[in-house]
């Protein structure tokens, strides 16, 4: 890798300075004379991140003397060993205002701490994931009295060690331990029961660890002591129920984080003893049954989260209804059955979030109620499943005036576009009503509505024309989705009014005319438009939206070719156009869209040549790795071909699709070598076309291909072995080429395809085939002799030269005669003919062979 050098005098006219970011520069190193030291010019400066570079401990030596210096950063850097200043023994003294340290993920060991000593006023430090193991000795540490934070993540600590006489850690109210049980071992009992000594102790992080076995006989006695303990986060953690029991014990307890604790059976009862317990965690584990009764203590619960887990039951009849503190209730992702008119809950006047998404949603038997409900909700989620017919909406719904989010999707509510609840909601954000009955035509509120960003009618029974007004009623609207309705009539001009507009979703109705010149929306990332009956040309929509990344206008009407301004999409991924009357070229500017990830072009009239230049990217590992998902928000799905199949792709894996399909086209020449170095593709479809040549040996290193098509083309020569080392494949299909030769061994991927694959290349040998390569030829019987093989031919030759010579006589006669008797002239010219030839052969016999044997013969008529 390079080395940066880095040049900080740079930054010394800045003398007022008092934040500095040098972090991800990945620095090495200094210019000489330029360094660090240069910095104590910046007299102002509070605050400094120098995080994320390739800094050592040796190049840190010059920042004792930015006195002023509030907050350091030094994370993610290649530091060791203890930390000099000045090269003097003080070690970090003269930072004396620093109040927060990060030197997270380096590489210090137990022999850094002594370095932290005179930093007095230190409230916050993160020494996480470095090389710390054993015991953690406080006592090096007693001078930051005013130490109130501690970040001990991903050591291997065994257990703190302290005297009496410590002043350290004595006002510490926050300890991270999170990750220390790395290479299988359990969180040492001697930690837990060492975390004692903080008697000011608030808040502790264990998540992501093994606690299995980390509880001794006094262990309930010795957390029992922290009484000052607040909250204590077990997120991710292997837990079992003793230990939970154990935590029961913790009676001061007001937050608990058991999120992916991989629990299961009923909630343990120990956790009933928390009465001062404001907020439970227990998302994500394999809980199931019906919610204890003795839930019903928690009377301070605000927050509780039992999503994702499989309990049962009626929440009507559960504690639930007892819980009249709680504010946030979630039981998304279970097994609940939910009324909902959520009858059960008028009297909880606290109650401001419910999600009950993923539950079995149900309408009482009863006439639904009419009153009032204590609580305004401002989040309200009951999407999902639901039991029983279509209904409409609840009527508690027109109680509430402080909703701003709805989300109502799947419920088969029927009805009309509610109106009345953007009316009464003015501070709606969020509006979900997605996949149900509703009918009718989809009508505006009286007065705009300013703060509306999101609304998904999708999948309804919506007709008519979409309102002209859309654009100026909703003007902050940043996802629309209209999609699977009955929409008729032009796209609007008044959707180029909705300026922050980012997901237009118009797909799956019966949207006609051409595309306007007025799709110029800067902010529009992904557009949806398939399915529709729009005509026209491509070549002045969406000219200034370059920010768009999804792009589909497959299943229509439109003509032309693809405009060269495509290529100044740079970041375009999706790019969908089949099924339409597109001709021309494909144009060399699509080799300009670096972060393309599937493109199709199929069902059109394309012509001339692939273009080699073409690129696939894969960035779904890359944001799954760095967690930069919502950098590229996908938030519909897209219909894609693969496996000889269409697809609907949910967003989830569509962040993981590459790949190109250029079906049913006319395109010529041959298949370019190039298209093998697009290793990441997963589908390959250049089928029905005019391609030419063979199958290039390169595609063998598409190693992440699933679906393979190269049939209905006129490809020749024989199929590269080195196919069957494409582990991933699923579908592979070659058929009606003139492909000849062995087809590849039936191994790995390739033993799962029959001879439909192959079909439609009689030159094609080998399994799946009939046809063997080996033909084995018997050998012959024996024959006749040469003499009788000549015998045999000159007489079957003399006796085809009889039956054809007599054919053809009779022919000919039957020619003369039938002439003949079809024209009068030429018979008497046949028979005048033939009565003088008889003449002239009488007279020739009797005068040249008669005459020496005076012989007396018949005279014919003169």
């Amino acid at each position: 890798m390079e080395i940066c050098y880095l040049n900080v005098s740079l930054f010394v006219p800045s003398k007022n300075c008092k934040y500095l970011y040098l972090s991800r520069n990945f620095y090495s190193c200094c210019v000489e004379n330029e360094g660090f030291e240069r910095l104590s010019g910046l007299d102002s400066l509070e605050f400094s991140n120098l995080g994320v570079n390739k800094s050592t401990t040796a190049s840190l030596s010059s920042l004792g003397g930015l006195s002023s210096l509030r907050s350091l950063y030094l994370y993610r850097n290649q530091l060791k060993g203890a930390i000099s200043v000045d090269g003097t023994s003080d070690d970090l003294l003269r930072l004396r205002n620093l109040e927060s340290l990060g030197l997270n993920v380096n590489h210090f060991n137990d022999s850094a701490l002594s370095s932290l000593k005179g930093l007095s006023s230190l409230k916050s430090l993160d020494i996480g994931y470095n090389q710390l193991k054993g015991s953690f000795n406080v006592t090096e540490l007693d001078a930051l009295i005013n130490l109130e934070e501690v970040y001990l993540d991903g050591n291997e600590i065994d257990k703190f060690v302290l005297s009496k006489d410590t002043r350290g850690f004595g006002n510490v109210s926050l300890i991270s331990l999170s990750n220390s049980t790395s290479n299988g071992r359990a969180l040492p009992f001697t930690l837990l029961q060492s975390l004692t000594k903080f008697p000011n102790l608030r808040t502790l992080s264990l998540d992501e660890n093994n606690l299995e076995g980390s509880f001794g006989t006094t262990l309930d006695k010795d957390l029992a002591s922290l009484k000052n303990l607040e909250e204590l986060d077990l997120s991710s953690s292997t837990v079992d129920n003793s230990f939970l029991e154990t935590v029961g014990k913790i009676t001061t307890l007001k937050s608990l984080r058991l999120n992916g604790c991989r629990l299961n059976g009923s909630i343990p009862k120990g956790l009933c003893q928390l009465k001062h317990l404001q907020n439970l965690y227990i998302t994500g584990n394999d809980l199931s049954g019906a919610l204890p009764w003795c839930l019903a203590n928690l009377t301070s619960l605000q927050q509780l989260d039992l999503s994702y887990n499989n309990f049962i039951g009626d929440i009507s009849f559960s504690p639930l209804t007892s819980l009249t503190s709680i504010r946030v209730l979630s039981l998304s992702d279970n097994h609940f059955q939910i009324p909902i008119s959520l009858s059960s809950f008028l009297n909880h006047s606290q109650l401001k979030n419910f999600d009950g998404s993923n539950n079995e949603i149900y309408v009482e038997e009863l006439e639904e109620h009419n009153l009032a409900p204590k609580f305004q909700l401002k989040r309200l989620d009951l999407s999902g499943n639901v039991h029983g017919g279509a209904f409409s909406f609840p009527k508690f719904l027109l109680h509430q005036y402080n909703l701003q989010e709805i989300d109502f999707s799947n419920l088969k509510l029927r009805g009309g576009f509610p109106i009345w609840l953007l009316e009464n909601n003015t501070n709606l954000n969020e509006l979900y009503l997605a996949n149900n009955s509703l009918s009718g035509t989809f009508q505006l509120p009286i007065h705009p509505h300013q703060t509306l960003s999101e609304l998904d009618i999708s999948n309804n029974n919506f007709e008519s024309h979409i309102p002209r007004e859309i654009g100026s009623y909703f003007p902050s609207l940043t996802f629309l989705s209209i999609s699977d309705n009955h929409f008729s009539g032009r796209v609007l001009s008044s959707f180029d009014s909705l300026l922050y507009l980012q997901v237009l979703d118009l797909s799956n109705n019966n949207i006609s005319g051409t595309l306007p010149s007025f799709f110029n929306s800067s902010n529009l990332q992904h557009v949806y438009l398939s399915r529709n009956m729009l005509q026209g040309s491509l070549e002045h929509a969406f000219q200034k939206s370059f920010k768009l990344i999804t792009l589909d206008l497959s299943h229509n009407h439109l003509t032309g070719s693809i405009p060269k301004s495509i290529g100044e999409f740079s970041q375009l991924r999706f790019l969908l156009l089949g099924y339409n009357n597109l001709d021309g070229s494909i144009p060399t500017q699509l080799c300009k869209l670096n972060k393309l990830s599937f493109i199709d072009l199929s069902h059109n009239n394309f012509s001339g040549h692939i273009l080699p230049c073409l690129r696939f990217n894969s960035f779904g590992w890359i944001l799954f790795r760095r967690r930069y998902f919502y950098l590229y928000p996908l938030r519909e799905p897209l219909v894609i071909a693969t496996k000889s199949m269409s697809y609907p792709y949910p967003p989830s894996i569509l962040y993981f699709m590459t790949g190109m399909d250029l079906s049913c086209n006319s395109l010529s020449s041959v298949i370019p070598p190039e298209i093998g170095n697009l290793n990441h593709i997963r589908v390959l479809n250049l089928s029905n076309n005019h391609l030419i040549g063979p199958i290039p040996q390169t595609l063998s290193n598409l190693s992440e291909v699933e679906s393979m098509d190269l049939s209905n083309n006129s490809l020749n020569g024989e199929i590269p072995p080195q196919l069957v080392q494409l582990h991933f494949l699923a579908y592979f299909s070659v058929a009606n080429n003139n492909l000849s030769g062995k087809a590849p061994e039936m191994v790995a991927q390739f033993s799962t395809f029959n001879k439909s694959s192959y079909e439609g290349n009689p030159l094609l040998c080998g399994p799946p085939l009939i046809n063997s390569c080996t033909k084995e030829v018997p050998p012959p019987p024996p024959g006749p002799s040469t003499d009788e093989k000549e015998e045999s031919s000159a007489f079957i030759d003399a006796k085809v030269f009889c039956v054809s010579f007599v054919v053809t006589y009779i022919m000919v006669l039957l020619g003369i005669a039938a002439v003949l008797y079809i024209n009068p002239d030429w018979r008497r010219a046949w028979f005048y003919f033939i009565e003088k030839s008889i003449n002239t052969c009488y007279y020739f016999v009797a005068d040249n062979l008669l005459k020496p044997f005076r012989i007396r013969v018949w005279k014919p008529l003169v």
